[in-house]
């Protein structure tokens, strides 16, 4: 017993000296910088934790009902009903109803279909449209918190901002290694997501600044999810995303993101 002792307390000497060595090596940037990793990875987990924590990390499929708005001019210049299914973390498809006309977009991975309902066509989708799918899900609230962007990019804290009057938000970048950044806002009393924003490219190729808030968060059976996401674009509204319901882990069969070989199977309802 006393060797077993004397070896545990000769381990904790040396365990201890390896991590004031390591520490005294660290410089005075890496410090820094571990920090604000640290700052910004507790802004994430108190978002985690007041969203539903462990049941909205272990969320395995989503399907939203609602209204999809186009905005002009801040007047809403058209507006159609969506339901959209998503198995995560690369399946989705997305239906829109308006003016009697149905469109489909459907995305797996590096693959993806779609309906235009007006000509009444289905079309594989070009490597322009497959891009932008990834590339939504690289900027999406979900994406961060639960982590698909881990080992893809750096987290880093960018501190405080301010919002409404009296009202601030906690500001975290994430940073891929292809120089795509994202940067997402907390709000500081109840760390519940507010927006993101992010760079993008208008059908002209010019660069624009896409920004995606969030509001009117919904407790369904112990997950929070927004309700409501506005887009604006270089500080303009052009969107608005209202979801009416939204159901998690609903089972959703696979044959639903195939690609059909006649077009009147998509003027049917999709059913799950």
């Amino acid at each position: 017993m006393p060797y077993i002792l004397t070896s545990l307390i000769r381990f904790s000497i040396i365990f201890t000296s390896l991590c004031l060595f390591a520490h005294a090596q660290e410089s005075p940037a890496e410090s820094v910088l571990d920090k604000k990793t640290d700052q910004a990875e507790a802004v994430l987990q108190k978002a985690v934790l007041n969203l539903g924590g462990e049941k909205y990390l272990k969320v395995t499929s989503q399907v939203g009902r609602g209204r999809f708005s186009t905005i002009k001019e801040n007047v809403v210049v058209s507006f159609q009903s969506f339901i959209d299914v998503i198995v995560f973390p690369d399946k989705e498809r997305t239906e829109f109803k308006g003016g009697g006309i149905k469109s489909v977009q459907t995305n797996v991975g590096e693959t993806g279909w779609v309906f235009d309902g007006d000509q009444e066509l289905i079309k594989v989708q070009n490597e322009g449209q497959i891009e932008n799918f990834k590339k939504a899900i690289r900027v999406s609230l979900d994406n961060l918190l639960r982590g698909g962007w881990r080992g893809q990019g750096e987290l880093s804290y960018i501190g405080k901002r301010q919002a409404t009057l009296g009202k601030r938000n906690e500001v975290v970048k994430l940073t891929y290694k292809d120089g795509l950044t994202v940067e997402f806002e907390f709000a500081l009393d109840d760390g519940l997501p507010v927006k993101a924003i992010y760079k993008s490219k208008n059908a002209e190729d010019e660069e624009i600044t896409e920004e995606d808030r969030y509001a009117q968060f919904v407790n369904v059976n112990g997950i929070r999810s927004p309700y409501i996401i506005d887009r604006y674009t270089n500080g303009t509204p052009s969107s608005r995303i209202n979801y009416e319901t939204v159901e998690y882990n609903v089972r959703v069969p696979d044959t639903i993101f195939a690609k059909p070989t006649n077009p009147k199977d998509l003027k049917k309802d999709l059913k799950l």
